[in-house]
């Protein structure tokens, strides 16, 4: 038998991203077409200095505290990403944590996993916030080496 696919899908502490977690759960992990994909999500954990920044003198001594509160961030998105999966019945996933930029964690998951689909949700910037943070999803799209699909949530109308 061949071996499955494998479909990886970037998460935050976003609301956006967790959609994209179920939207895909939804069209891809169906009970007909679980057997499809092998499925790995991924959350970025940006680095206790890059949240410092240029904080200046003295900010090493809270380092510590930022360092706790991204781990502790992490494991909640872990924990939410799992029982999102056990909620729909899908077991076969590994849920991962890598540290470092997350454009730069999601391209190189993509490739660690021999990913045939990258999924990243959008949090729909507009055209200058986007400049000025940057789009994952944008990246993602020009770097990765697989396919990358962008879920974005629908706007609710009022």
């Amino acid at each position: 038998m061949a071996e499955k696919q494998v479909m990886v899908v970037g998460i935050d502490d976003s609301e956006h991203s967790f959609y994209a977690l179920e939207w895909t759960l939804d069209h891809f992990f169906t009970p007909e077409s679980k057997t499809l994909f092998k499925l790995v999500v991924v959350h970025a954990r940006c680095s206790p200095m890059s949240v410092l920044g240029l904080a200046g003198p003295g900010s090493t001594d809270v380092l510590p505290l930022v360092e706790a509160d991204l781990k502790r961030i992490a494991e909640k998105v872990n924990e939410k990403a799992q029982d999102l999966c056990s909620s729909k019945s899908v077991e076969d996933v590994t849920v991962e944590t890598i540290e470092g930029d997350a454009r730069n964690v999601m391209c190189e998951a993509a490739e660690k996993y021999h990913a045939s689909v990258l999924v990243l949700g959008s949090h729909g910037y507009g055209a200058f916030k986007r400049a000025v943070l940057g789009s994952v999803s944008d990246y993602c799209s020009h770097h990765a080496h697989c396919s990358v699909m962008i879920v974005k949530k629908p706007k609710h109308k009022n």
